[in-house]
């Protein structure tokens, strides 16, 4: 093992610079600077190599994150990406937006008292590195197949499994309703956590490796699933989950109450130039607004972020558990803190009260009471304990469902479970319908990116088998 490692004894964990809660309230840019190259090889130095890597085995993907670890200790960054990159279509979106403190960092052996290696950071420097070098290159296949796939969503799973079919030579399309390629990257994740210009300069590359996408384009509307299996040898499904989950409380029609999903895509739209009225009359605008967030997930903190940042007079997030078992990322939680915005634990909102406006939110106190099945403790109200948030814009991140595919599509016949998602063999990811494959958040209800990886790189696999297996037939038959 080379001297270089196992320096978590001499060096303690240090995150790249990162900049002043009161200058970053006032802008979208990312909250973090760049390792320098001394430092970046710093901090990967302090991987233990050890034998179980733990936080390989805790990534979705099974990076073989110990190995770039190493490679960037000793200054080796073009050997570091090309082992990042082999396993991650997106490594510098990954390091960017993964919640690393629950996967691989979470679960790194020298956390307990030395404080785990800074993966995530590590990874963004390495790859943001390969693109300044000029080390990326577009997915150029050895040889061209005249086997075509349609990929429906181009979103994390659709645009990895559109790599990897590109690689092996297939005639991709991807077809997406929205304007621009990146779908939750675009236009869910704000600027802070993932500048668009990271997402938007994979599209080129995509494009330049011969991938078509077809922006604008809207399936049972614009053309039919039946249409797409008819014209394409294997379709893949990935088009993610937008419905927000609603709550049903006396005052949700008001004025000033709105999806998650809405906010942010006005504020990401506008961040992209484009023409936003919801956001110029004000109706989607923070700016000088008391804002109260329900939810504790990453997207709630995602809306609590975006409303300091757009000049909101005070934003409050309201969760009906304690920040112990808030089920997003404590690292954003703490940057959301450290911003100004206050956390109203152990509150459950009641009603929205106002008359043709939101005025507030009323919320009754809760208390933790025994596990459930499940582990997770559960919740109940204590009685007498209302009260009132002050509120002129309230904001509903609840997370999200999957909207009606079947009807969507023109499709019957594409069987969806209990929870609305797509039903699939877990075995081959292919739906009911054969040739038609799908992957994601629409089979796995709400993930994460890099789970959204996972299933695309996974996808194409069997895609790939199943279009050799039906070749290998049609051979057997003449």
């Amino acid at each position: 093992m080379a001297e270089k490692m196992l320096q978590f004894v001499r060096l303690q964990q240090q995150l790249p610079e990162k900049r002043e809660a009161a200058d970053r309230r006032k802008d979208f840019n990312e909250i973090y600077a760049r390792f320098e190259p001394a430092h970046a090889a710093e901090q990967a130095s302090r991987c233990s190599q050890c034998g179980v890597p733990f936080c390989q085995v805790h990534c979705p993907l099974q990076n073989n994150i110990p190995d770039w670890l190493k490679l960037t200790a000793e200054n080796r960054l073009e050997e570091a990406y090309e082992v990042a990159s082999a396993t991650n279509t997106f490594p510098e979106i990954c390091g960017r937006v993964c919640p690393q403190d629950r996967l691989c960092e979470g679960n790194c052996v020298i956390e307990k008292g030395f404080d785990s290696v800074t993966i995530g950071s590590v990874e963004k420097y390495i790859v943001d590195t390969a693109w300044e070098k000029g080390w990326v290159k577009p997915p150029k296949p050895k040889r061209e197949l005249t086997a075509s796939i349609a990929i429906i969503g181009a979103g994390p799973a659709g645009l990895a499994a559109a790599e990897q079919m590109r690689l092996k030579g297939y005639q991709v399309h991807v077809y997406d309703r929205y304007d621009r390629v990146g779908g939750l990257m675009i236009y869910g994740i704000p600027n802070f956590k993932l500048e668009k210009e990271v997402v938007l300069r994979r599209h080129e590359q995509f494009a330049a490796a011969g991938i078509k996408f077809h922006l604008g384009v809207e399936i049972g509307r614009d053309v039919t699933l039946n249409e797409l299996r008819e014209t394409h040898d294997a379709v893949f499904i990935a088009t993610g989950v937008y419905k927000a989950r609603d709550i049903e409380l006396p005052g949700a029609e008001l004025a000033g109450v709105h999806p998650a999903m809405d906010f942010l895509t006005a504020s990401n739209r506008q961040g992209l130039g484009d023409t936003v009225p919801a956001f110029e009359d004000g109706t989607l605008n923070a700016a000088g607004k008391h804002v109260v967030v329900i939810g504790g997930g990453d997207t709630a903190m995602d809306c609590v972020r975006t409303a300091v940042r757009q000049g909101a007079a005070s934003v409050a997030c309201l969760y009906r558990r304690d920040k112990t078992n808030m089920p997003g990322s404590m690292r954003e939680v703490h940057n959301a803190e450290e911003e100004g915005v206050r956390f109203v634990w152990l509150a459950a909102p009641e009603a929205f009260e106002g008359t043709d406006r939101v005025t507030g939110v009323r919320a009754t106190r809760m208390h933790l009471g025994l596990p459930d099945a499940t582990g997770r403790q559960q919740v109940d109200a204590i009685e007498g304990s209302s009260f009132i948030q002050r509120a002129d814009m309230a904001i509903k991140a609840l997370g999200f469902d999957p909207e009606d595919l079947p009807a969507m599509f023109r499709e019957p016949a594409l069987t969806v479970t209990r929870w609305g998602t797509i039903k699939v063999d877990h075995n081959t990811m292919m739906t009911a319908l054969p040739g038609v494959f799908a992957g994601g958040d629409i089979v796995r209800g709400a993930s994460l990116v890099v789970w959204g990886i996972r299933d695309g790189r996974d996808a194409a696999e069997q895609m790939h088998a199943y279009i050799m297996q039906k070749a290998a037939v049609a051979v057997a038959a003449e």
